[in-house]
């Protein structure tokens, strides 16, 4: 775990921007949805000084570790709490931990995979050949191996046509299962990736990214449930600001990025469609707006941050501000 800890130098993405919507002040309080290794919050952490709260909240264990030890300096002049688990589940971990219904001031969530996990032999990247894992929490829950095994061809075509927005879908679906039937399962990263190159033609490979690319996209969002995750947990931390409070979330592929955009935009009293509703909509026909929505487009990186890390390329942010209660 030490080393681990040690590696783990997630670089925050489109951290001044971040910034510029939060607001954090001295004595506020927040919440980091997806705490990592902890680079947006020490900075946050540093704003809010002091007797500022800050809750972090991540599924990935080692990553509570490190954020653990990034934080460690802010400890005495803020109360800083890290908790473990998903956010889709946000309001039962809070309410579980805390024990009185708890709100916020800012909220924020950072949705990409960092350094770290793509780094690591956890199955997110397919540089090199490693176990083929995906999970973002590995105490619990099938990884992505056992995922291939378990779906149906038809299913596989689903997840990789609907998660992935892979025009090759049907034919890869079709080469996995093939495999499968042959007693040959998909066990690590460099089989998957070479299956991939080996089943969409040459010509028809993307000029801007690996072809397995939206392969492994649509199996992490599948293993880990992202989509609607994604869905609960903003919905519940939407209702966990304070008027006034800002909310703030960084999306690195256009799934996530709509249902942002058409969440943020149901609160603010826009007409969408009724998938952009909550799961649970007690009336969405007679509903007063709760937001004001910050960003009329999603913010981008500017040319500099990508210069300095590349893997910004694809972050988009949206912000919001929780309108005074009526």
């Amino acid at each position: 775990m030490t080393n681990s800890i040690e590696r783990y130098n997630h670089q925050p993405v489109l951290l001044q921007e971040t910034l510029q919507f939060l607001a954090p002040r001295p004595g506020e309080t927040f919440l980091d949805a997806t705490v990592g290794g902890g680079g947006h919050s020490l900075v946050i952490a540093e704003h809010i000084r002091p007797h500022g709260t800050l809750v972090g909240l991540d599924r990935d264990a080692e990553a509570l570790a490190a954020a653990q030890r990034t934080l460690k300096q802010f400890s005495s002049q803020n109360h800083i709490l890290l908790l473990h688990g998903d956010f889709g589940h946000l309001g039962q971990i809070l309410d579980t931990t805390i024990g009185a219904p708890t709100t916020f001031d800012g909220i924020l969530f950072d949705l990409g995979v960092s350094s770290y996990q793509l780094d690591a032999a956890r199955g997110f990247s397919f540089r090199r050949d490693e176990p083929l894992d995906m999970r973002m929490d590995r105490s619990k829950g099938e990884t992505a191996a056992q995922l291939l095994r378990r779906v149906s061809e038809t299913e596989l075509e689903r997840i990789l046509k609907e998660y992935g927005e892979e025009p090759w879908a049907r034919p890869i679906a079709r080469a996995i299962h093939a495999e499968l039937k042959k007693g040959r399962p998909i066990q690590t990263t460099g089989q998957l990736a070479a299956l991939v190159e080996c089943t969409v033609p040459r010509r028809a490979w993307p000029r801007s990214i690996h072809v397995a690319t939206r392969t492994f996209q649509a199996l992490r969002i599948a293993v880990n449930d992202e989509l609607k995750q994604l869905q609960t947990g903003l919905a519940a931390a939407i209702e966990r600001l304070n008027p006034g409070g800002r909310i703030v979330v960084i999306s690195f592929h256009s799934l996530e990025d709509r249902i942002v955009k058409r969440l943020f935009a149901y609160k603010a009293g826009k007409h969408v469609g009724l998938d952009a509703a909550p799961p649970v909509v007690p009336n969405p026909s007679s509903r007063t707006p709760v937001l004001e929505i910050l960003t009329k487009k999603p913010v981008r990186p500017s040319d500099e941050e990508l210069r300095r890390n590349p893997r910004a390329r694809s972050g988009r942010l949206r912000a919001a501000r929780r309108l005074p209660l009526p």
